[in-house]
């Protein structure tokens, strides 16, 4: 199958996504993507922009089978401006996020316009592909509160069709090697997410606080992508935990990503917001023991871990149930008993995220596409 991939915001996980399918998929993929920054001007005027794009690939004799796409563009709007050859083709757009959910950083109105974009592209494609289960259900309760706010020609049951073709495909991993032995020394603690505020770091280094006055030993890395506004509280934190880091920020290549995921003991998420965590995922895959609440998509995506050795993997959401739990984790690690008897329990697991799998997942519903 020919498939004709557009992505407006081709960076971060949206980029991995697409270039791990690629990588593993059976099928021929044209993907045009653009850079990943302003994403509100994405939305705009990635219709118009992609439509200039494929039209000089038409003209050059390419064709495609179906059309794949993410939440940040508007389908109906592309497929308005596009070949007609093009816009018949049936479509799957992939929810990575939704504008509908994403939580505000300050108290302010939404911008329902792209709301009504994700949700006008849902009702526009053939099918309707999210990260997980927990984002699929919150997106179609979200959207059918919004319809009701309208104050004529809501269009709600439109949900009932974007329901009936909705289903769920988590992105894939790639394989981590195996760890060698642990280095000597204390509990090795890992942040890996973007640094932004629905990540709500402020807990996060709270409780590392309450760690440090309670004199736990502990070892920091806090890793992921930032971008042009950081929270303070990282230039904080660096200032107030220096003397216990051991990598801070952006790591540039795959391999010093790989080889701070291979050192941690414990992967910790305090979001506040999370479709899928692949983050965390990935950790668990290099085999730190996760330190996630209870909520959001975790009790989804984990759901494999859970057991009595492993009920530790989820803390109450508070910064004291976070620094209790790193602190007797801290006394599970000197015991070396981290992860009880089944200390590979967390790398086999997460196998079930494997790109080879996914992919062939995937593949198999683009070609039911037809």
């Amino acid at each position: 199958m020919r498939i004709l991939a557009l992505e407006p915001y081709y960076g971060g996980s949206h980029r991995a996504f697409l270039d791990g399918w690629q990588a593993q998929s059976e099928h021929d993929f044209t993907l045009l993507g653009l850079p990943a920054y302003k994403w509100k001007w994405r939305m705009r005027h990635a219709a118009v922009t992609f439509a200039e794009m494929v039209a000089k690939r038409v003209d050059q004799g390419q064709r495609w089978d179906a059309i794949f796409c993410s939440d940040m563009l508007n389908l109906p709007e592309f497929r308005g401006l596009t070949a007609p050859h093009v816009a018949s083709l049936p479509a799957v757009v992939y929810f990575h996020e939704n504008q509908l959910t994403y939580p505000q950083q300050r108290a302010k109105e939404r911008d329902l316009h792209f709301a009504y974009t994700n949700i006008t592209t849902a009702y526009a494609a053939e099918a309707v592909w999210f990260n997980s289960k927990y984002h699929h259900d919150i997106f179609l309760e979200a959207a059918a509160t919004f319809l009701q706010r309208m104050p004529d020609y809501s269009h709600a049951d439109v949900l009932d069709g974007i329901h009936d073709k909705a289903v769920v495909h988590s992105p894939g991993i790639d394989e981590f090697p195996a760890r060698g032995a642990r280095r000597d020394g204390p509990l090795r603690i890992l942040w890996a997410a973007r640094w932004e505020h629905d990540k709500n770091p402020d807990d996060f280094f709270a409780a590392l606080e309450i760690l440090q006055q309670s004199g736990i030993e502990y070892r920091l890395s806090v890793i992921g992508e930032s971008f042009a506004q950081v929270p303070a509280v990282f230039a904080e934190a660096r200032r107030r935990f220096a003397d216990r880091i051991d990598r801070w920020g952006y790591q540039t290549s795959r391999e010093e990503y790989v080889a701070a995921l291979l050192d941690a003991d414990v992967a910790v998420s305090t979001a506040v917001h999370e479709f899928f965590g692949i983050g965390i995922i990935e950790a668990v895959t290099a085999g730190a023991f996760p330190v996630v609440p209870r909520r959001l998509a975790y009790p989804e995506t984990l759901a494999a871990l859970e057991s009595d050795e492993t009920a530790a993997i989820f803390f109450d959401g508070t910064v004291g149930g976070l620094a209790d739990r790193l602190q007797e984790l801290a006394t599970r690690q000197q015991a070396g008993r981290l992860w009880g008897a089944t200390p590979q329990r967390g790398r086999l697991a997460m196998r079930q995220y494997y790109w080879d799998r996914i992919a062939a997942e995937m593949d198999a519903a683009m070609d039911n596409l037809r």
